[in-house]
């Protein structure tokens, strides 16, 4: 449980100590703290930036700091926060200026560090900077600065520079193309999914190439960092995308290329190059491009030689970035490995499987996604056993449904028969979307042993309903004997 005059000390301690080093930068400031105090940059900054060598930040932090109730509530949630402080002998505060202070420092890290534990220290730089010299304290500056998310991966940063280098008129097209999301607003992490094998070596791997850049930029190997993501619907692609992004601390830049095959074709290669550049400029970051399987459709079409330019646009900007030279991990992710040419294919250096989970995958997910529910008799293997085809996304569907078939019923303690029930009405469901509507009166279904063929287009429309819950799965296939798919295009089993 917090401890509201804990939490105050450390931010007006954190705050004076930040105005008294000046070799400190906002990134030795906790991000929770750091919203606080970020100010824009005036529009005469942006007009001296244009002139200036390297690109400024959009925004900063400027001293001095001010605890004030206001800003002090704010950041650690204490709704009085004086209150909390009174009495402690090396706080005082300003009437005036509704200002708390601290009289005594030493004193104040004294009291700190009695209370504080570890995980507070290895999280804010500014007090290890301090601290790092006195007996018994473990932590050191430089253990905590690693540990900090940079200020380029706050939500802050992120719009500041959004709205620095790109025109909300004159660039509507290409920001409706792109999504950023920071961190910390990536609630799923990588500790809650269930992976494959394959899938957490992968991201060992890329996990090692980000915090040894430099020594693969001394060795000549920089070709390195892009990822295909390649499964059905509902197997976790995004999802495991966007909480490595939240484990690394990076921005996650998301992009759907099937939207740049359908929109804005007078612009489509301009918008693909922004895209680009919005992740360049938001580096260290991720960038994750959806349905990469476009791509094919559009080489292979002569409708437009506009997306045909967009494409080759694409493929080229692809070839020109690089996770050790502009710090940008690009993922790519497709429901259609098929679909994809050799132009394509060879744009990764690494290609990972994500299958539909087996028996035993079922049964681990099933774990992951109850462990904050109440289930009487729970056995995730019998789930597991009826429920073979069914992905994380399925899964989860399933579960939804019964709690709240429990609810109608005014329960929130679940039963195993709940479960089964809701594997049944998901069966049920699924079957349905195998059937055609006939339009009419009260329209009605029909199966198809009412003579009505199935052409591929329907397959399609099937095959895709669960991409949504690609995207917003707590879960991925589990740790299975599934192994990647290295193979190149021909070798691929279709």
């Amino acid at each position: 449980m917090s401890d509201p005059a804990l939490d105050v000390v450390e931010f007006v301690l954190t705050t004076q100590l930040y105005n008294d080093d000046r070799s400190l930068d906002e990134n030795d400031l906790p991000p929770r703290f750091r919203q606080v105090f970020w100010t824009e940059r005036s529009s005469s900054d942006e007009t001296d930036q244009s002139t200036a060598p390297e690109p400024q930040p959009p925004g900063g932090i400027e001293r001095p700091l001010r605890a004030t109730e206001s800003v002090i509530r704010t950041a650690t949630g204490v709704e009085r926060p004086w209150e909390a402080v009174s009495d402690l002998l090396f706080t005082q505060r300003e009437e005036f200026s509704n200002e708390t202070s601290l009289t005594q420092p030493e004193m104040a890290i004294e009291w700190y560090l009695e209370r504080a534990d570890d995980e507070r220290l290895r999280t804010n730089p500014t007090i290890a900077a301090a601290i790092e010299n006195k007996p018994s304290v473990e932590v050191s500056y430089e253990q905590a600065r690693q540990n900090n998310r940079p200020i380029q991966a706050d939500r802050v940063w992120i719009d500041a520079l959004l709205s620095q280098y790109f025109d909300e008129d004159d660039d509507a097209e290409m920001l409706d193309l792109v999504q950023v999301r920071a961190p910390e607003e990536i609630e799923m992490q990588l500790d809650d999914l269930v992976l494959t094998a394959d899938q957490e070596g992968e991201i060992q791997k890329i996990v090692k190439a980000i915090e040894h850049r430099d020594y693969l930029a001394s060795i000549g190997l920089r070709e390195i960092g892009k990822l295909l993501f390649v499964g059905p619907p509902g197997t976790g692609k995004t999802t495991i995308s966007r909480a490595l992004a939240h484990e690394l601390g990076l921005p996650f830049v998301e992009v759907k290329l099937s939207m740049i095959t359908s929109q804005y074709l007078g612009e489509t290669a301009k918008n693909v190059e922004k895209t680009f550049e919005v992740a360049k400029r938001l580096s260290p970051c991720i960038l994750f491009i959806d349905e990469f399987d476009s791509v094919a459709k559009t080489r292979r079409s002569d409708e437009h030689a506009a997306l045909k330019r967009a494409v080759n646009t694409l493929l080229k900007s692809i070839d020109d970035i690089s996770l050790i030279r502009d710090e940008v991990l690009l993922i790519g992710a497709t429901n259609h490995p098929d679909q994809l040419d050799a132009a394509a294919w060879r744009r990764f250096d690494e290609i990972v499987n994500f299958p539909k989970p087996d028996r035993g995958m079922r049964a681990d997910i099933l774990e992951v996604v109850t462990k904050q529910m109440e289930i009487a008799d729970f056995d995730p293997d019998e789930v597991a056993s009826q429920t073979e085809g069914l992905t994380g996304s399925d899964l989860r569907m399933v579960l939804r449904e019964a709690v709240l078939e429990a609810l109608t019923e005014e329960r929130m303690e679940l039963t195993q028969q709940d479960l089964m029930d809701a594997v049944a009405d998901f069966e049920e469901r699924d079957n349905l979307k195998n059937m055609d509507m006939i339009d009419g009166d009260g329209a009605a279904l029909t199966g198809s042993g009412s003579g009505h063929d199935h052409d591929e287009h329907d397959h399609d429309h099937d095959h895709d309903g669960h991409e949504d819950g690609d995207e917003s799965t707590a879960d991925t296939a589990s740790k299975g004997d599934q192994q990647a798919v290295d193979a190149k295009p021909q070798d691929q089993a279709h």
